[in-house]
């Protein structure tokens, strides 16, 4: 087990599966670990649980909704005001919706969601990740990141928001994807800076993830998987608590990992030009 004494820790989405079983192991690991939540009893209940099953004293609790841009910005100035340091920043809040809904903003929600919060809380945190090099950043992807054989999944730039038609695994791995492709710019961005970020799959987890559906067919779906195929949400969180804390990982940065593997994702993740165009587009709609 790593020693991250002195280590600063910024988790999203952390009073639940892969998010809490992360800030527990972190914690365990004598880290100082802020979490956050949208419903700030359930993240006092965390804090106190993660507490209780460490040892660790040393919790804090963020309150937010990440798909608000205006809480995110609130966010990154609250963690600012109390911390100088942050050391590893984990972005990990997301979900799927069967129903299309729109954000307070007026984005399409899984896209604001799964990929303007990692996109804008990121790049608000990004001088106090700076100061505090060398410094990791792990994004939380999927392995829908990929599609289906044979037809990997595309950004649909003339579609983005899903106004047309809406698919809820489509705007889902859509949304993967654009993790990864904001992971490999940003690395790119971040050469000589002493930040590296990582992204990765977690597995087929068995958390609360999907119980927002509406959609009978997609709550059967996720309880087969969660029966049947799921691995827990320790197993889950065991790549992102290594890339947070191992030696092995250190410097190493633009890669996705599946179980500690650094390995290959969807063909159209590695174009740069879509890379560059999703940020663009991005910064353009958080107002960056």
């Amino acid at each position: 087990m790593a020693d991250m004494t002195g280590k600063t820790v910024l988790i999203t989405g952390a009073t639940n599966g892969i998010g809490k079983a992360a800030a527990t192991e972190l914690a365990r690991m004598s880290a100082a670990v802020v979490i956050t939540a949208r419903d700030r009893n359930k993240g006092l209940a965390t804090l106190e649980e993660i507490g209780s099953k460490t040892g660790n004293s040393n919790l804090d609790l963020l309150v937010a909704d990440l798909s608000s841009q205006a809480e995110v910005r609130r966010l990154a100035a609250e963690f600012k005001s109390k911390y100088s340091c942050l050391d590893v920043l984990v972005n990990n809040a997301g979900g799927v919706f069967d129903v299309r809904k729109t954000s307070v903003d007026g984005i399409e929600y899984t896209f604001a969601f799964n990929h303007l919060a990692y996109f804008l809380l990121t790049n608000l945190l990004l001088d106090v990740l700076k100061n505090s090099a060398p410094s990791r950043i792990i994004n939380v992807s999927s392995a829908a990141q990929a599609g289906f054989p044979g037809s990997p999944t595309k950004i649909n730039w003339d579609d983005l928001q899903a106004e047309k038609k809406y698919g809820s695994f489509t705007v889902y791995s859509q949304s993967k994807l654009a993790n990864v492709l904001f992971t490999y710019a940003l690395a790119r961005h971040l050469q000589g800076t002493g930040v590296t970020v990582n992204t990765l799959h977690p597995g087929q987890v068995a958390t609360g993830f999907g119980d927002n559906s509406q959609g009978a067919l997609m709550r059967l779906a996720m309880s087969l998987i969660k029966r049947f195929v799921a691995i827990t949400p320790e197993q889950g969180a065991d790549t992102v608590v290594w890339l947070a804390s191992d030696t092995e990982v250190e410097g190493v940065t633009g890669k996705y990992f599946d179980k500690h593997k650094d390995t290959r994702t969807n063909p159209n993740s590695y174009d740069q030009d879509a890379q560059e165009r999703l940020w663009e587009i991005s910064a353009k709609m958080v107002g960056l």
